[in-house]
């Protein structure tokens, strides 16, 4: 079936479908964080019930533990202190300078830029 009719069908069912420009997509479920990556989002209406359909990349990681900030798990401050050779404090500040981004983080602690 080709795109025009499939979106025919939807509609005689009363379906409505609407595209979402997402960048990032973030499930926070128990003990872990999905985050999804070049997401193609699609919002589906069937009869007033609203469903979300997304595809992209995905990525797990530990939910946070209250060590770091925001988003920021105690593996992700380890990691940095590993890789850049500091101290806690520090490589929780890099890190939520960087939004949790741990590259970046490492990067600026390193002086690699």
């Amino acid at each position: 079936m080709d795109d025009r009719a499939i979106r025919a069908a939807m509609q005689k069912m009363g379906m409505q479908s609407q595209e979402i420009a997402a960048r990032e997509v973030i499930i926070r479920a128990e003990g872990k964080d999905i985050i999804i990556t070049n997401p193609h989002v699609t919002k589906v209406n069937m009869m007033g019930q609203q469903t979300f359909q997304i595809m992209g990349t995905v990525n797990e990681k530990a939910a946070a533990t209250g060590t770091g900030g925001a988003g920021i798990s105690k593996e992700d401050i380890e990691t940095v202190m590993q890789q850049a050779g500091v101290d806690m404090p520090t490589a929780e500040k890099a890190l939520n300078e960087s939004k949790g981004d741990l590259a970046e983080a490492i990067l600026a602690l390193t002086g690699a830029r």
